[in-house]
């Protein structure tokens, strides 16, 4: 089962998450918003290097901190990476108290039928077991929804459930992902597609015991409809339900989410907006801090 101090942390904790997990398609962005161009690395070891840098950098802040953050979502390869002496993965829950969780999928498939799945993830149960031994907590994974495709959405639901199965089995608490970009026109219909989907998925979870380690938690884009998954945070079978920022400013996503009770964020350019390799360590941890602050009460609200 998963940890139980991880678990009661996760479900019942004051605070947010923390999505650190840019990888090799989201890097070269999010290190360009750091301050850090094209020009400074030539192969993928070099740029993995250097968000790897930008992450530990925020991770050792002495405002990133379990007061105000519960998780951070990891990149899968932090697994081998180390903050000093430590593991990554070993540092921010046993140096930080803060739940760790790592992002398994491979990315997205080409679109069809309005939605994007998730790629097949090789040697799923291996990466599994080895977060497991590393004292990684749980899993994120991310599909996509763009239109109001009744079709579309069912697959990503069904995918999103099925992958989850296999998560609890490897005895972590899966974040289903499916996000609706915020830029579809027809948004509000494809999230009550949406959770009706969602909602027959997880009464498809009956087959399972009640336990606290057979419940899934939901990272959805934060609804049109203020209060829309109320439902969701109050099913039993139902760890947390999480919003991304999607494209948002952070003040839009702030005041979208602040009007949600119970919905907390998990926000991956929103939290590191405003950051930059060349500032000074006293700008830089302002910044996070100020930026920290702001998300936590919308959060919290």
């Amino acid at each position: 089962m998963p940890n139980p101090e991880q678990q009661e942390r996760f479900e019942h904790g004051r605070g947010f998450i923390a999505a650190l997990d840019q990888s090799g398609g989201s890097t070269p962005k999010a290190l360009g918003l750091y301050g850090v161009g094209p020009s400074a690395y030539s192969t993928d070891e070099e740029m993995f290097d250097l968000i790897n840098a930008a992450r530990t950098r925020v991770v050792t802040s002495p405002v990133f901190t379990s007061e105000r953050i519960l998780a951070a979502i990891l990149f899968e390869g932090t697994l081998s990476r180390r903050i000093g002496n430590r593991d990554f993965v070993d540092y921010l829950w046993n140096e930080k108290g803060i739940v760790p969780i790592l992002k398994i999928d491979k990315g997205l498939a080409d679109q069809a039928d309005g939605v994007q799945l998730m790629r097949d993830i090789p040697n799923l149960e291996d990466l599994l077991s080895r977060a497991r031994s590393q004292g990684v907590f749980g899993t994120k994974e991310r599909s996509v929804i763009h239109e109001a495709n009744p079709e579309g959405i069912r697959r990503v639901v069904a995918q999103q459930f099925d992958l989850g199965r296999r998560v609890l089995a490897a005895d972590l608490v899966p974040i289903l992902e499916p996000e609706v970009t915020i830029t579809a026109p027809d948004k509000a219909e494809s999230e009550k597609i949406l959770k009706e989907e969602i909602l027959r998925g997880l009464e498809g979870l009956g087959d399972l015991d009640d336990s606290a380690e057979h419940r899934v938690a939901i990272k959805i884009s934060i609804p049109s409809v203020d209060g829309f998954y109320s439902d969701l945070i109050e099913h039993p079978r139902v760890a947390r339900v999480v919003a991304l920022s999607g494209g948002y400013s952070r003040a839009e996503a702030n005041e979208r989410l602040s009007r949600n009770p119970g919905l907390i964020a998990s926000f991956s350019r929103a939290l590191l907006d405003g950051l930059s390799r060349q500032q000074s360590d006293e700008e830089f941890n302002s910044t996070l801090d100020a930026t920290i602050e702001s998300i936590y009460r919308a959060s919290i609200t």
